[in-house]
């Protein structure tokens, strides 16, 4: 990917409501999916004890709900995420389709981990939260906006002010989430530096 590909300024879409707090990552990805080499699969297993039971018939749940079929905004409580810090809670909600997460608060480790993928997470207030948990309990079909620039997220007629990390929120608007392209884009300086460095000289010349 390139870094001017990697820009986030605003994602829009309907939004799916994750109702509680202190929701953490195992009941995000539950452990024994863990043991997978990769994360190509991580979106199958999304709230997967929530969402089906032992024999794998779903049960209710958002996630299951036709009305909220193809979010891309996922609305959450306090405390989203906490717990340990698996990679894979963040890599599911991705690769489910989820391209923001919007909450009352998020464990600081999860918050790091989703920005490393170019999933930005953004906190409203508790009053911001309920309207907008109403709102798209009430109208599923709804189209959210949130813009990174503006620190804005707007919800049929209303807008609200959203909060995040000034040094997160300009990794998302500038591209330098994505430490690949990062690289790339700086190869001359990080040849240069190679080359001070006995242990990987072979990669320098």
């Amino acid at each position: 990917m390139r870094l001017e590909d990697a820009i986030i300024t605003t994602v829009s879409g309907r939004a799916v409501p994750i109702l509680g707090d202190d929701i953490d990552t195992d009941r995000i990805v539950p452990a024994r999916f863990l043991k997978e080499i990769t994360f190509a699969n991580m979106g199958n297993y999304l709230f997967y004890d929530l969402r089906f039971d032992e024999t794998e018939t779903p049960k209710a749940h958002p996630l299951n709900d036709p009305h909220y079929l193809g979010a891309r905004i996922m609305i959450v409580g306090r405390n989203f995420g906490c717990g340990s810090s698996r990679e894979h809670a963040p890599q599911a909600i991705k690769r489910f389709g989820i391209q923001a997460v919007i909450g009352e608060s998020f464990a600081e480790i999860f918050a790091g981990n989703c920005k490393a993928i170019g999933l930005p997470v953004v906190s409203v207030s508790d009053g911001a939260h309920a309207l907008i948990i109403d709102h798209i309990t009430h109208h599923s079909e709804a189209l959210l906006s949130l813009n990174l620039d503006t620190k804005t997220l707007q919800y049929g007629a209303e807008t609200c002010h959203v909060e995040l990390p000034e040094a997160r929120r300009q990794a998302f608007i500038s591209g330098t989430w994505e430490s690949t392209a990062l690289l790339r884009v700086n190869m001359p300086a990080v040849l240069e530096k190679a080359k001070q460095l006995p242990y990987v000289q072979g990669f320098a010349s």
